[in-house]
């Protein structure tokens, strides 16, 4: 008597690595930028990752059951987890709740499930969350605090949560008190009335090289890509072209006129060059997937970011650059796949 089995397709060797455990070793990459951001800035950080994934997770559950989909599988990849982290590193700390609410609609419900699911985005989900909430509502993202050591008011967690939930800032002043332009704000508003790099400089808003605090974040964000660089979670390519980009081309114009241009280093410590380089541009679905076509995706990123910083109406631009390259990742790879074996 003879028993048939069931079997999956071939290769039967057990995968040496799975989704779930990528966004893990991601979510773990990222631990060191975000306690350098809850130092620097308060809880506000932590109450928007938390809004973020809970709301990422309810449209991932709405979304799989409104596509027939099973949960498990794609619940337990952490793939929503990872896009509201880098959702809330992007907003100030204390944007109101319904902010993450439309952004995490837009980047699990259109961003993602509209084109398929996990694997057939086209965009970074992340950055259209932020790009969509940026346009719609500036006021509201605009509203970024001080480093803690130079804010008169520092808002703790309880009166996070009430700003968050209220839209009240708990403080005499209201929000003039609490908030604050960004290094990059504050240079490109300092030069555009006439002011020299050196004296904007000048202000305790800034720190060595960077934006006080911000130059640090960035480092802890170094820190945990260079762990994914180790653990072979992304290649090198993208993060040193993105990075690479923005010192070969802001050095020239800051060796002729450092009166009105940023240095290389104020370019990459004081704005979110360094988390685009390594958790951002790095994502493998709506990126490139060739090494010479990453190579072309971090430059154009990096390259995109600094003329918008330049001359656009925003004082980082990022997500933008980001989105435009999502758009031309499948012609980049179409001109720049090795030959086949043999060819």
């Amino acid at each position: 008597m003879t028993r048939s089995f069931q079997t999956g397709g071939a290769p039967h060797i057990p995968p040496q690595t799975t989704v779930a455990k990528v966004m893990l070793q991601v979510l773990l990459a990222l631990t060191p930028g975000v306690l350098a951001y809850t130092w620097f800035f308060g809880p506000g950080i932590l109450v928007q990752i938390t809004l973020a994934t809970l709301f990422a997770l309810l449209f991932e559950f709405l979304m799989l059951r409104s596509r027939g989909k099973r949960l498990k599988p794609f619940i337990n990849d952490y793939s929503a987890v990872v896009t509201a982290v880098l959702f809330a590193l992007c907003i100030p700390p204390l944007a109101p709740w319904w902010i993450s609410c439309i952004a995490m609609l837009f980047a699990i419900g259109f961003a993602k499930h509209l084109y398929g699911g996990l694997g057939q985005n086209v965009f970074n989900p992340a950055m259209v969350a932020y790009v969509v909430v940026l346009i719609s509502f500036p006021q509201a993202m605009t509203s970024w605090l001080p480093p803690l050591a130079l804010a008169e008011h520092s808002p703790g967690l309880a009166d996070s949560l009430t700003t968050i939930f209220t839209g009240q800032v708990p403080v005499a002043g209201g929000w003039d008190a609490v908030t604050q332009a960004t290094p990059l704000d504050t240079l490109k508003t300092g030069v555009g009335a006439g002011r020299t790099i050196a004296e904007i400089s000048l202000s305790p808003l800034f720190g060595d090289f960077g934006g006080k605090g911000w130059e640090w974040i960035a480092i802890c964000f170094a820190v945990g890509g260079f762990f994914l660089l180790y653990k072979r979670v992304i290649g090198w390519q993208v993060p040193v072209a993105v990075i690479g980009s923005v010192l070969l081309l802001s050095l020239p114009s800051w060796l002729a006129d450092p009166a009105s241009n940023l240095s290389p280093l104020q370019h990459v410590f004081s704005g979110a060059i360094v988390l685009a380089a390594f958790f951002i541009a790095t994502d493998p679905v709506s990126g490139c997937v060739s090494n010479r076509g990453r190579l072309i995706f971090g430059a154009g990123v990096g390259i995109i970011t600094l003329v918008i910083r330049r001359w656009g109406g925003y004082p980082d631009g990022v997500a933008f650059a980001v989105l435009l390259m999502n758009m031309a990742a499948p012609l980049i790879d179409r001109y720049t796949r090795p030959r086949m074996y043999g060819e």
